[in-house]
């Protein structure tokens, strides 16, 4: 439904909420309605078990995260202290950013914010806010807690990364997240490798360090568990609370064995649990209803191996499904069709199901800000003995497609007008349909080859899974099946992807980068490692053009692209099958990480020149559950009516644990 025709007058896509280089919107649950009163409940418990995790990723991703944030918070709400100054200004935006990102770290470079705001400033205000308010420890003074933290907040050498990839650097050592403690990264990588010699040649073995932080005491070097009676036990005990709620609405029997499963887990902290979870996860179709609740995405830790907490809750946009089943149902062509090595092609694909679905609730690493598809999951042998399942999230890439339509960005970059009118017209469609080839395929494609430790790349797996995922997704855009399948109207269409995937590759993702930075976060990598080899490789290709001091991206040959995706892909596939480290480092290191200086800087101008925010985020809708004379809930009503500022503080105070 357009947004225009809702007869909510406060729901809209965009919303007011803007701030440093952050644009909030609305997500709507299209068909809510229409879903049963046990599928509304359903999705009450889930949503309530997704929100209480929020508290574990602020800590995952940096230690110092909790206090910092309840510290601010209640400075940002006494009465007593003037809130119409320069710096009290600046400490909101401060602290909006916290919120935004989990934590003082961006949230995609992973660079530590700086405060617009004075450590005198602080101190000042602090001694305003009456002691109980603040996050004191037992005897601890407002002074001790300005020692402790002031550091973190104000000096840009303490702490100044969450998550450093820099090649030829202890990556732990060098990187702020809440992962290891008193460990260096040839420690951690030399426990876990003892770990995998243990357990060799078991077919079904554990995702290690998935669940843990990793500790050095003395001289010993251990696992801290994050389960209901370990660490995180508080938020975890809370969650399994609502989980065990959520079983007794469950759709069908297997849905109840997922939760169950999960419930277990997190009781245990067993990872064999977590494979079985997985699997039993990955097997169930029949609800309409999904979730994902847990340790799950590696990207926040330098090394690829810990788990950030997130949550989503789901339901399935029945008319988009139509798309990616017509993908799914021939993942076996698409598989033999690839133009690796067929030593690499998986001969039975097993498994794959994939579905468009509508985002119910956003948590942890989630939200804000989230992804518009997901694949798990994660293990390559479940994936290999057990298949996939895959989601495009419809009312989440539909906002973003609503907020973006003429904002000015297409046409200030485009290379002429016959570029930007093709892109108008096939755009919105082709976009959805590399996600979903991306997360239904891609991610589910190819095999290790026996004996390959699925880790083996180490800083580099994220970025070389990610590229072989969109090469993938590039590569068959443009093959004339998708037309056959009714997924494209013409054979042309899919020019429009792989301008704008190019165009992005090698500038106007270099809006999200600050000046005199590299690039770092894994999912940019990918897209400059694929367009600046295809730059490279095909020696005109792709040109560079410079018209009245402004750059223009020109592609020469669309069919010689996609033979160059297709070369590229072939490469990356023996990467990861093989698990060759080196040639990982080559591709990543020199193609993926460096920026031009001066043309980051003019597109830094031009996009400067549009005042548009370079990141989007979400804000979720408040459930509110109707209850009925005896007390039991009739009917969940849905408000989009919070603000930013009022979700997370009601956040901060209904879901807080830690």
């Amino acid at each position: 439904m357009n947004y225009s025709d809702d007869c909510t007058p406060h729901f809209g896509y965009l919303t007011k909420e803007r701030f440093a280089d952050i644009q909030l919107l609305r997500y709507r649950l299209n068909g809510f309605e229409q879903l049963s009163l046990l599928q509304k409940k359903l999705i009450y418990y889930l949503s309530k078990a997704t929100l209480y995790g929020r508290d574990i990723t602020f800590d995952q991703f940096g230690k110092y995260n909790l206090r910092i944030r309840k510290m601010l918070e209640a400075v940002y709400t006494d009465l007593t202290i003037d809130h119409d100054t320069a710096d009290f200004r600046a400490l909101e935006v401060y602290l909006k950013r916290i919120w935004f990102s989990n934590g003082i770290y961006h949230h995609y470079g992973t660079e530590k914010f700086e405060p617009g705001f004075s450590a005198d400033y602080l101190r000042g205000v602090l001694q305003q806010v009456e002691a109980t308010r603040l996050p004191l420890r037992s005897g601890e003074t407002v002074a001790q807690l300005c020692d402790e933290l002031f550091p973190v907040i104000f000096d840009a050498t303490v702490l100044s990364k969450r998550v450093n990839k820099a090649d030829g650097t202890d990556l732990i050592q060098t990187s702020a997240c809440n992962f290891y403690d008193g460990v260096t990264q040839q420690e951690a990588e030399a426990f876990y490798a003892r770990q995998k010699a243990e357990d060799a040649g078991n077919p079904a073995p554990a995702s290690y360090g998935l669940n843990s932080t990793l500790v050095k005491e003395g001289d010993v070097v251990r696992e801290d568990v994050w389960k209901a009676d370990g660490r995180y036990g508080n938020a975890i005990r809370h969650i399994v609370y609502w989980l065990e709620k959520a079983q007794t609405v469950a759709e069908n029997p297997r849905q109840q064995r997922v939760i169950e499963l999960l419930i277990k887990y997190y009781q245990t902290g067993n990872l064999k649990v977590f494979n079985d979870y997985c699997i039993e996860w990955v097997g169930e179709h029949e609800g309409r209803i999904d979730f994902v609740n847990g340790f799950i995405e590696v990207y926040g830790d330098p090394l690829g191996l810990k788990g950030s907490w997130e949550g989503i809750v789901e339901y399935k946009d029945e008319e988009a499904t139509k798309r990616t089943q017509a993908i799914s149902q021939n993942a076996q062509w698409f598989e033999d069709h690839s133009p690796v090595d067929p030593r690499f092609r998986k001969p039975h694909v097993k498994g794959v199901t994939a579905n468009a679905i509508c985002a119910a609730m956003l948590g942890g690493d989630e939200y804000p800000s989230t992804a518009i598809g997901i694949n798990l999951p994660n293990a390559d042998w479940i994936r290999a003995e057990h298949g996939s399942k895959s989601i495009t999230i419809s009312n989440i890439t539909d906002a973003y497609n609503k907020a973006a339509h003429g904002n000015g960005f297409k046409e200030e970059f485009v290379v002429d007008d016959l570029t930007l009118s093709f892109i108008e017209r096939y755009g919105d469609v082709c976009d959805d349909l590399h996600t979903d080839l991306h997360e239904c395929l891609g991610h589910g494609s190819g095999q290790l080859l026996p004996g390959t430790d699925p880790d083996a790349l180490k800083a580099y797996g994220n970025t070389i899974e990610e590229a072989r995922a969109d090469l993938f997704g590039l590569y068959y855009i443009a093959d004339h099946k998708l037309v056959e399948l009714g997924l494209l109207p013409d054979d042309e269409a899919y020019e429009a992807q792989y301008y704008s995937y190019i165009m992005n590759g090698l500038m106007t993702q270099l809006i999200r980068i600050e000046p005199g930075r590299q690039i770092e976060e894994a999912h940019m990598r990918n897209r400059a490692l694929i367009a600046h080899w295809c730059y490279e490789q095909g020696r005109g290709v792709i040109k560079m053009e410079k018209r009245e001091g402004k750059t223009f991206v020109r592609i020469t040959d669309y069919q010689a692209l996609r033979t160059l995706f297709a070369r590229l892909l072939a490469e990356i596939q023996r990467i990861k099958s093989e698990g060759d480290f080196d040639a990982a480092r080559q591709l990543v290191e020199r193609y993926a990480v460096k920026v031009d200086a001066d043309l980051h800087a003019e597109v830094l101008e031009r996009y400067k020149k549009l005042n548009l925010a370079p990141y989007k985020g979400f804000l979720n809708p408040r459930m509110l559950p109707v209850m009925d004379a005896a007390g039991d809930i009739c009917d969940i009503q849905l408000d989009y009516s919070e603000s930013y500022t009022q979700q997370m503080l009601r956040y901060g105070q209904e879901y807080g644990t830690m």
